[in-house]
């Protein structure tokens, strides 16, 4: 597709609904009528920056749109970035989608370096050694207008990864790892 071709996909369905789905095998049912585009709506409330971009069209990710999600998702203490785990980002998007909800996600953790997650396990118990957000795999979500029991089921109905349930701090985990759920 060349980079014209995706401006006119992009403006032509602008306008449309956006349903966005995980792209796991165990999913199937969930992806039918998924549709043709998928839309991630994201505030990182660290660094004050805001993404609203359809990130993949016609089963291709677009290139730019990762390229911006991998920008806003990285270790503001470190400023330091890598490739966001796409799986990680069609669960987030299809919960969102899920909660028909156009207000951004608020996101407090992306991906961790080595450094920031080693800081962070020295000033808690909550924060695992080997974090799949070393890898690009995790992000901590949180909704203004969803309760986190909110965000947290519409996660877990995608079964395709890990949900964890922090409701004392206001956030729901979402990763890409193997099904499983955990949190009050």
């Amino acid at each position: 597709m060349t980079a014209m071709t995706r401006r006119g996909l992009l403006a032509a369905f602008a306008a449309t609904s956006v349903a966005a789905a995980p792209t796991f095998a165990n999913a199937a049912g969930f992806l039918r009528g998924a549709g043709d585009i998928r839309r991630l709506k994201v505030y990182n409330g660290r660094t004050g920056e805001s993404l609203d971009t359809i990130y993949w069209i016609e089963g291709n990710y677009v290139g730019p749109a990762m390229a911006e999600i991998n920008h806003i998702w990285r270790d503001w203490r470190q400023n330091e970035s890598i490739e966001i785990d796409r799986r990680t980002i069609d669960i987030a998007a299809a919960a969102h989608n899920l909660l028909d909800v156009d207000e951004p996600y608020m996101l407090l953790s992306g991906y961790r370096s080595p450094r920031t997650n080693q800081m962070l396990r020295s000033r808690g118990s909550g924060v695992a050694r080997n974090s799949l957000h070393l890898q690009g795999q995790a992000a901590d979500l949180r909704l203004g207008s969803r309760s986190v029991n909110q965000i947290y089921r519409a996660a877990l109905a995608c079964n395709a990864g890990g949900v964890g349930r922090y409701t004392s701090s206001n956030f729901v985990h979402m990763d890409c790892g193997a099904v499983r759920s955990w949190g009050r």
